[in-house]
């Protein structure tokens, strides 16, 4: 039978938090009245580069990212994975210093991600990088190579954050709590950007859901995270909670006024040190 729902195309990455935050509207928790969502996975970073066509209605990206997109997407005031004192994570094989690192590659996510971002602005300039799948970043420094390519430390993100010491990795700097030192203010990493071209009722209805489907899953938090285990490539639930809580929690529900700001002074000096091309305003539905 047809479906004459207005299809909504969600594009969120397989990780644990992203996974909690959507289980009510993957599994039909929710009525969702005249919108279908249908779910499609991919990595930040691919996601953050589908993003420059439009294709989906809905879709998680970068911070960073939004600073290239905002003509096309709009932030929705819910959704936001904000690293309240800790984030993104450069890691090394052996202890040593950000200035031990000079000239040397690192590993990163994507140019797009919000990591990426932060490490530049960590860093005072740009540095010798290769982007690496955010997954294998924890095996490539521990080989100390990709693909042939010497790689001395990597930036990591998702539960890599809390997984790198089992690999026996050192932690070099953690962007997160330099970015609270410097700022005083959360890191927000990513967020759920919605099209703006569907229109101002449509726009709230993808956003009230969404919001709806985060605080079911705070609300049934035991089932949401059992679904959310099911992408935490090897994590036990005591680890895959600890995740989820980093990175959904009252943030999530709502940038809030703090929250906003963040957004705003991150884009900000992003384009003050020459990594985003201008300036952007931050518009929230």
């Amino acid at each position: 039978m047809y479906d004459h729902r207005q299809r909504i195309r969600v594009g969120h990455s397989p990780d644990p938090d992203d996974a909690f935050m959507f289980y009510a509207l993957a599994k039909d928790k929710l009525d969702t009245g005249s919108l279908r969502f249908v779910h499609e996975m991919a990595d930040i970073e691919t996601l953050n580069r589908r993003a420059f066509s439009g294709e989906l209605e809905l879709t998680a990206v970068s911070v960073h990212a939004y600073a290239h997109l905002a003509e096309l997407y709009m932030l929705c005031p819910c959704g936001a994975s904000m690293g309240d004192g800790y984030g993104p994570m450069l890691v090394a094989r052996s202890k040593c210093t950000i200035e031990d690192l000079a000239g040397e590659m690192i590993a990163v996510p994507g140019t797009l991600t919000t990591a990426y971002l932060a490490l530049r602005l960590c860093l005072g300039s740009d540095f010798p990088h290769v982007v690496v799948p955010f997954d294998e970043i924890l095996d490539v420094v521990a080989a100390g190579e990709y693909r042939g390519r010497p790689v001395a430390a990597g930036l990591v993100i998702h539960e890599g954050q809390l997984t790198y010491a089992d690999e026996h990795l050192e932690l070099v700097i953690d962007t997160g709590a330099w970015w609270m030192a410097e700022t005083g203010l959360p890191l927000p990493l990513g967020a759920n950007a919605v099209r703006k071209d569907l229109g101002t009722e449509t726009i709230r209805e993808v956003n009230r859901l969404l919001k709806a489907s985060i605080q079911y899953g705070l609300d049934h938090r035991a089932d949401a995270l059992e679904y959310a285990l099911g992408f935490g490539r090897g994590l036990d639930t005591a680890t895959a909670d600890e995740f989820v809580g980093m990175y959904v929690n009252d943030w999530t529900l709502d940038f809030g006024q703090r929250g906003r700001e963040a957004v705003a002074t991150l884009l900000a000096r992003g384009h003050a040190a020459g990594v985003i091309p201008k300036l952007v305003v931050p518009e929230f539905v």
